[in-house]
Order: structure tokens, then sequence, then C-alpha cells
């Protein structure tokens, strides 16, 4: 059965599936935290962070962050395929998740990447042949790739690792689309799993990326019909379908969602061009139910952020690879409250006074100096994205405990938890 198929997503969904991931991802300390929230709220209702009181230093954690369920399959399909295929060719499409490390890791256990996260070939498909393995990655991959790996002989359902909530927005684009609704995919248009979706999407029928409600707003003036028909073409230039007609293809429309993108923005954006095209057509059914394309497991997390937001604190660290969008929301989300600093890994927190971090508004690193206030307790605010180990977590745990002299360690902390 393929990877990500209806066994796998409502084991999701009963909370029943484990994964055997190398335990050098894994974290005692987190784990521990973890399993106890689990315990007492199994509705997963409470979304309240978690405080871990080290003295000198108190740190407050997201009640839900780092690895997803899509992400651990995949991570352990991947790891499983290496130790039980040695002396084979393995490649991977592109990255397996936006994290630096495990791709790395990967790399380091003789997996191959054909192409980087940009689409750009890195290894010719030409060079493969029937023999070689190549894993899907969580994002999923274009119909033309597929065709394409099929075409030279490579079997990929037993090493396709697309996450069962992209699978899911897929099928509610081709069932939108079989419905003559036009699919319009909030999403980055760069980004691997919205390329997917939008493959997937289109041979279904007209469909067409928008990023932000910025290009909301302005396809909003062409159902409008406010703007001319030939405008569209440049203003959307390589986010539609062959044979676009705007006039015709925005007059019934569903909005699904790239599902690492903010769940808010999503909605927001469905519900104001819902808004648009009934102002327009004046029927209901001008537009396509898509709520059910969130991945809740995204959601989670955003909420999580939210809810660790409500928590007075000095500053913010969130944990994730620079290039992860779901990691990237969370800072923003953080960014409108407080001092927020997002690092790759606990290296980059250089001392007491120094730390190196992201700043996605001029996408590059950047050095900031006396980032830690001179107090005591010092309060901080941490998360992760669900690309990112937990063990990376604690190593910026320990770094901070490490530069405040802090007067618990974190295994003192976890067996508090593990009581």
């Amino acid at each position: 059965m393929q990877a990500g198929g209806p066994k796998h997503r409502l084991a999701y969904l009963c909370g029943m599936k484990s994964f055997d991931v190398p335990i050098i991802y894994r974290s005692p300390l987190i784990s521990a935290v973890k399993r106890k929230r689990k315990e007492q709220d199994k509705m997963k209702k409470d979304f309240s962070p978690t405080l871990l009181d080290f003295g000198n230093i108190k740190i407050w954690l997201a009640r839900h962050f780092g690895f997803c369920y899509g992400v651990e399959n995949a991570i352990e399909i991947a790891f499983r395929t290496v130790s039980q295929h040695p002396g084979k060719r393995i490649f991977l499409l592109s990255e397996m998740i936006h994290n630096p490390q495990v791709n790395a890791d990967l790399q380091a256990h003789g997996i191959q990447f054909l192409q980087d996260t940009n689409g750009k070939q890195l290894i010719p498909f030409e060079t493969l042949t029937k023999e070689d393995i190549v894993l899907i990655p969580a994002f999923g991959t274009t119909l033309a790739i597929e065709a394409k790996l099929k075409e030279i002989g490579i079997q990929t359902e037993p090493y396709n690792t697309t996450c069962p909530f992209v699978e899911k927005v897929w099928n509610r684009s081709e069932a939108i689309a079989k419905k003559n609704y036009t699919v319009i995919i909030h999403g980055k248009p760069g980004h691997e799993e919205t390329r997917a979706t939008f493959s997937h999407a289109a041979a279904n029928g007209p469909a067409l990326v928008i990023k932000d409600m910025e290009e909301a707003k302005l396809l909003a003036r062409f159902i409008s019909e406010d703007q001319p028909v030939e405008a569209f073409f440049e203003a959307f230039k390589g986010q539609y379908s062959n044979g676009f007609d705007p006039h015709k293809d925005l007059q019934r429309i569903g909005v699904v969602n790239q599902t690492t993108m903010l769940a808010s923005d999503t909605q927001a954006i469905a519900d104001f061009l819902k808004k648009k095209v009934m102002d327009r057509y004046q029927k209901e059914d001008q537009v396509a139910d898509t709520r059910d394309t969130l991945c809740y497991a995204t959601l989670d997390n955003q909420t999580a952020v939210t809810g660790l937001l409500q928590t007075r604190a000095d500053l913010a660290l969130v944990v994730g690879g620079y290039n992860s969008s779901n990691t990237s929301h969370l800072v923003e989300l953080c960014e409108e409250k407080l001092p927020t600093y997002f690092i790759s890994h606990a290296e980059k927190i250089i001392s007491k006074n120094e730390i190196v971090h992201f700043d996605l508004h001029t996408h590059c690193e950047k050095t900031t100096t006396s980032f830690l206030p001179d107090k005591k307790p010092l309060e901080v605010l941490i998360t992760s994205g669900a690309s990112c180990p937990d063990a990376m977590v604690e190593a910026v745990i320990e770094r901070l405990l490490q530069l405040s002299g802090a007067s618990s360690s974190t295994e003192s902390v976890a067996r508090q938890f593990a009581l």
C-alpha cells in the first residue's frame, strides 16, 4: 500500500500511529513534557504553554510544536529504505523536509537529491535506471515527474512519503474541479508542495495560485471585471493553468491551501473571494466549501503559538529551517508581540550578548547583540516548526541554561514531568 494511504490517515486521527524515528532526533525532556500534556489533555483543547522553571530562567514551551505526522512518516520511510536496500542507489526528488540537519543526515546515509527546493535539476533524470530507488518527499510531486519516473520503470509507490493532508488537498481539488469550479490555491508559487498541488488541480480543470491577500484583492478586480482580461495574464504570469479564461474561469471558484500557510490567512482569503463572487453573481453555489482542506497539525501549531503569546516574556525563539514555510509563519505571529529570533540550531546563540538569526524581511541572517536582557528570572518563549527535531529544541534550551547560570538541569525538570 502506498505510504500516506487510508490506514495512515485513520491512524493519525485515532492517535494510534507511532513512528520509528532515529533517536538522535528525540529529546528526553521534550518527550516527557509532550507525554504529560497529552495525558492531561487527550482531546487537545488546552493550548496554554508549558512552564519549564530552571530558576534564573523560565522557559515557556508552546503546547504543540515539532515533528508532525507527515514529517515523522517521511523520515521513517526514508531511513527504513536505506537500511533495507544496502548497495542500492537511492535518490530523493528534493529535500525530504525543510530542515537542514535532517537533509544532511539523509545525504550522509548516501541518499542523493535529484532537484533543489526550487525545482532546479541537480542530477539528470536520464542518468536513472529502473533499478534505482526514488523517494517522493512529504511535499509530494507533480504528475509530470511521476510520469517521467514511471517511464523510466521506477516504482515509486513503496517510497512515496507524501503527507496525507497534502493528498487530502489534492483529492478535494479534484472533486471540486469535476463540479466545474476553478481551484484557487493559496500558497507560495515556488514551493514544492504548491507546485505539486497545482499540477494535480490543473489536471482536472482551471487552476490558479495566489500568494497572499494582496493578490486576492488584485484577483477580485478581475472577478468584478474592473480590469481588462489581458491584464490578468501579466499580473499572474506563471501562476495559472494552460488555457485559463479569466472571464469564464473566475465565475465559480474554490480556495484550497498549501498546508503550511497560516490557516487564518487562507480562511480570510477564501471569505474575501467568496464575498466578491457572491456580489458579482448573487448565487450561493458559485463558491465551493473547502474549509476541510486546512491541515489541523499546522493549525494546532499556530493556535499553540497564539496561546503561548498570552504569556508575558522577554523574547521568543523559533527553531527551524530558514526555508520552512510553516516555521516562518510562527515567526510572523511571534514578531507581532515581542522580540523574536528565528534560529536554525543552538550554535546560532553565540554568547549571552550575541545571536545570529534569520530575518524574514531581508531573507538573510543578521547578528543582534545584547539580545538577552540582564534580569532574573529571564522569561523566554520557545516553539519550533513541524520539520524541526525535538533534540534541536532541547539543545537550544541547554544553551540558554548555560548562558543564564540556571540552577536546575533539563534532567531534573524532565523528572518532574515523568511523575
